[in-house]
């Protein structure tokens, strides 16, 4: 018989990307919203950094009379600033954003208090940690006010942490308000993510490494500590994947109580006649767009278009192994279709190129390509770019002659970048096939919103994601909708050879067997829904509480 679990009557969850969206977990955080919504209803609270005082942000919908009692007795008794509203997102839940500034005045102190109670080593700080830590030193003020103003001794509450900028409000949580049950999610570990970037063999050596080490040599001495500190003293202790979890364990000397996977919801994705005719404007903007750069046609049926994108981690995210698959391709005889690949990497972006405008503008079709066809807006650094560094190593000059052609987009697609003016959800449709060849990577959101998308992809076992379609039934490569590569510290050029085999053949597929492995691809994103994967939450709620009433009586 299933033990029943333990529900909390409140959640409290606190990240820097509430309401500001600058990476992957303000997708895990905007995307589970609803779903929480839905259980919980409005005894869920976001609480978020205020960066936007005085300015409109249009994630937040501020709210003057939620709690308006409390809010005032925060202000006059505890003195904290805050601004309640609903986050712009389905579901629309609560959030508390609040001001953090005024608690640099006391940093000295808190830090002296943060190594007294739970040896947290802020000494080495530097960078983003003194703003982090003080987010999270007021997050955990405002959870006890609201606390102690709203709530009762009876209420089950949860309070969950992500990543180590919001550690010390779980920390500070379980000496000021014991009764609160604390979770911590790490999505990455800082020394793991510092030593895969820093060229170090991860994976081959992790069992050697010392994390505490690591961070001396790393310079990440008080991100490491405060992420290690957090893991071992909080009531439940999460992270993102298998995968994760490995370093967890060997570079925080602690394994994750619960892991706590990636889900996902496909609200956003079009079906039936609007997800063809999507796909349609999409293809055909990127088709005219290579015509306008290469001066060269593309016709529809015999172009393959494949796409990457996500942030610019060149060895990382596998962008490198990409642009090295693709010069192989353009060698293989094996291929039977022109090739348009397009990195989507938001770069340091300079000016949309106006010779590439006045093209798109014209409805001529041009036989002449423009000057550095490769790149759709200059760069500030058009000399020390990765990618173009790469490209001109390699040879690869998108010459009429080469059936691989590469484009360079190096900007976010919000719309309004002054060449592809379209949303990345937009765009996604059109491609054929998607690679994200990650070295590292926790869990891997692009590929997955691809397969959403019916775009069936490539990745590896380096990735969450991509371990977890390993561990699927009838997962059998890409017929399936995904290819799973193997991936090390020293098989790049097999990976490489990998993808260019893919996508060989991939080009030599029907009509009809397209549209199946399409079709598989949806089925993979389907079974990694929030509606699937929001059990593990509730399992880690359970652990956090039968936790932490036993710490209260220890």
């Amino acid at each position: 018989m299933a033990k029943e679990l333990l529900t909390p009557d409140y959640i409290f969850e606190a990240s820097w990307e509430v309401c500001n969206k600058v990476g992957g977990i303000y997708t895990v955080l905007s995307t589970r919203a609803n779903t929480l919504q839905e259980k919980f209803h409005d005894k869920v609270f976001f609480i978020g950094p205020d960066f936007w005082q005085g300015k409109e942000n249009p994630l937040f919908i501020e709210s003057d009379n939620y709690c308006a009692a409390w809010k005032k007795h925060a202000a006059d008794k505890d003195n904290l600033s805050v601004r309640i509203g609903r986050w712009n997102i389905p579901g629309e839940p609560l959030v508390i954003l609040v001001d953090f500034k005024p608690f640099f005045a006391q940093k000295n102190d808190i830090y002296a208090d943060m190594w007294n109670h739970y040896q947290v080593d802020s000494l080495h700080a530097y960078g983003d940690y003194d703003e982090a830590s003080m987010f999270a030193y007021a997050t955990g003020k405002v959870v006890e006010s609201f606390y102690r103003f709203n709530l009762m001794e009876t209420d089950k509450v949860v309070f969950q942490a992500h990543e180590w900028m919001t550690g010390m409000a779980a920390l500070y949580l379980q000496t000021a308000v014991p009764e609160i049950a604390t979770i911590f999610t790490t999505h990455a570990t800082s020394i793991g993510r510092s030593i895969a970037g820093n060229n170090k063999p991860l994976y081959d050596y992790l069992f050697a490494y010392n994390g505490d080490q690591m961070a001396r040599e790393l310079n990440m001495e008080s991100k490491h500590s405060i992420e290690k500190q957090t893991a071992h003293y909080v009531d439940c202790f999460t992270t993102v994947s298998e995968i994760t979890n490995n370093e967890c364990k060997e570079l925080l000397d602690k394994a994750a109580d619960v892991i706590l996977m990636n889900g996902f919801e496909d609200d956003f994705v079009p079906k039936g006649a609007a997800y063809t005719g999507k796909r349609k404007r999409a293809r055909t903007l990127k088709l005219r767009l290579a015509n306008c750069l290469l001066g060269q046609e593309f016709k529809d049926e015999d172009t393959l278009i494949i796409g990457t994108s996500g942030r610019y981690e060149f060895k990382n995210k596998g962008i490198n192994v990409f642009l090295e698959s693709l010069n192989r391709l353009n060698r293989d005889k094996e291929l039977h279709k022109n090739v348009l690949a397009f990195v989507n990497v938001p770069s340091w972006v300079g000016e949309p190129r106006e010779d590439l405008q006045e093209r798109l503008k014209s409805k001529e079709k041009f036989n002449t390509p423009l000057q550095c066809p490769f790149i759709t807006h200059w760069l500030h650094n058009m000399t020390h770019d990765q990618v173009l560094d790469m490209l001109k190593y390699l040879g690869m000059g998108n010459r009429p002659e080469d059936k691989v052609k590469v484009i360079f987009v190096p900007c976010y697609l919000d719309g309004k970048d002054g060449i592809i003016n379209k949303h990345y959800y937009d765009v996604l449709p059109c491609e054929d096939l998607s690679v994200y060849p990650s070295y590292y990577e926790p869990w891997g959101y692009t590929p997955l919103e691809s397969v959403a998308f019916k775009v069936p992809t490539v990745t590896t076992d380096l990735a969450g994601f991509g371990l977890w379609v390993n561990s699927l039934k009838n997962q059998h490569g890409i017929d399936d909708g995904v290819e799973v590569l193997h991936r090390s510290d020293y098989n790049y050029s097999e990976v490489a050879d990998g993808i260019k085999d893919t996508i060989a053949a991939f080009s030599n597929k029907t009509d009809k067997e397209v549209k199946e492995i399409r079709k598989r691809a949806g089925q993979v994103a389907e079974q990694a829904l929030w509606k699937h994967f929001i059990q593990y939450y509730y399992e880690a709620y359970d652990v956090a509480l039968r936790n932490a009433k036993k710490r209260q009586l220890g």
